[in-house]
């Protein structure tokens, strides 16, 4: 029969407790939401709301087109300037989404021929990006310069190292000084995906690499995506711009998609502009990932120290992680449940999002409930 074994697959996960499903949320939720990605509460702020209204008049409600052909407006162009300027980048080049922008990266940037030295905690789309490419890849231990190092040392040719900034599942950053260093040391790039940097670390929300004193560096190139603190859609990659150059002729994703819809590069833009007059946001953010670390802790439960906004909280197993994202629910408390395969490790987890908009009371709520619903 065909399909047939989709029934097995599914009894497989339904054994294994990882069978997951949609849960359309209402736009007037009660929960205290600390599932999503909105780190600095912007994707409900009148201005960023402003920015897509404005974009959808002026603009349609699609970019009709891929960049090539009509889908570049004005519009485009302008955010594409301005994130670069912001970030500390001579060029940016906007996708429709973060994970198109690193396939982009990646596929483009290891030709036949290459390696790619991989972290063992990257995200999904820089993996997918590395089993696209045409280049050879080397998986090396999470958050090692001594590893890449030794793995760049194997290979005579075109090389890059690929790492996120700051890890999805756990929160921690990545040694990006020590990866520089290493590449460096054998005429290799570093491409590292900031999507959970930006709008958090450096400077004013100015992200991971400018912290690290990376922006700008003829080496370097960082993914973004649009969707996280700037709330919005979309993704850019940021870089030297003869690299920015060579992805418009050879990113497959860029070439061949449609461009980002007018109301997301608006909105984006109107995050942005605004994250540059209330810089305090990003470390408002900070701020409040370290504050709900120290309750979690003190009550008793199992985190990890974040580096940017991202609070883990270990689970005893996925059944039990599955449980106690969905008490949670119960107590009016949203929170993000990790499970395999989205962690490499095996080791499930509630997943907390750090807003910077969280009031005092509302943090404290949350350690509440989480503490009090614990397996």
């Amino acid at each position: 029969m065909a399909f047939g074994w989709i029934d097995e697959q599914a009894a497989a996960r339904r054994r294994a407790g990882l069978v997951r499903s949609l849960r359309p949320r209402p736009a007037d939720s009660p929960l205290l939401d600390l599932a999503s990605n909105d780190y600095l509460g912007l994707a409900r702020h009148p201005e960023v709301v402003a920015g897509a209204q404005e974009a959808a008049r002026t603009w349609g409600g699609g970019a009709t087109g891929s960049r090539l052909v009509t889908g570049t407006t004005e519009l485009h162009t302008a955010l594409e300037h301005e994130l670069a300027a912001f970030c500390g980048f001579e060029a940016a080049l906007v996708f429709s989404s973060g994970y198109a922008a690193n396939l982009a990266a990646v596929t483009a940037l290891a030709p036949h021929g290459s390696l790619i030295v991989s972290d063992a905690g990257n995200h999904a789309s820089l993996i997918d990006g590395c089993r696209l490419a045409r280049g050879t890849t080397q998986v090396v231990g999470h958050a090692d310069p001594e590893a890449v190092r030794k793995a760049l040392g194997t290979h005579d040719g075109p090389a890059l190292a690929v790492s996120d900034t700051v890890f999805s599942v756990d929160g921690d950053a990545a040694p990006l000084v020590g990866l520089a260093e290493a590449c460096r040391e054998h005429g290799a790039g570093l491409v590292v995906d900031d999507a959970h940097g930006l709008g958090v670390l450096g400077a004013g929300g100015r992200g991971a690499p400018h912290a690290a004193g990376l922006a700008g560096a003829d080496d370097v190139v960082v993914t973004v995506t649009l969707s996280k603190s700037l709330g919005s859609q979309g993704g850019a990659v940021l870089g030297p711009a003869r690299v920015v150059e060579h992805l418009v002729n050879a990113a497959r994703t860029f070439i061949f998609d449609t461009g980002l819809a007018p109301a997301a590069a608006g909105a984006a833009l109107a995050a942005l502009r605004l994250l540059g007059r209330e810089p305090e946001r990003a470390a408002r953010a900070r701020e409040v990932a370290t504050g709900l670390h120290a309750r979690l802790t003190a009550a008793g439960l199992e985190a990890v120290r974040p580096d940017a906004a991202v609070v883990s909280v270990r689970a005893p197993s996925p059944e039990e992680a599955v449980q106690w994202a969905a008490d949670c629910r119960a107590a009016g408390l949203f929170v993000g449940c990790f499970r395999p395969p989205s962690v490499p490790d095996g080791i499930s987890r509630l997943r907390l999002t750090a807003r910077a908009d969280l009031t005092e009371e509302q943090i404290e709520r949350a350690v509440q409930v989480i503490g009090g619903t614990r397996p």
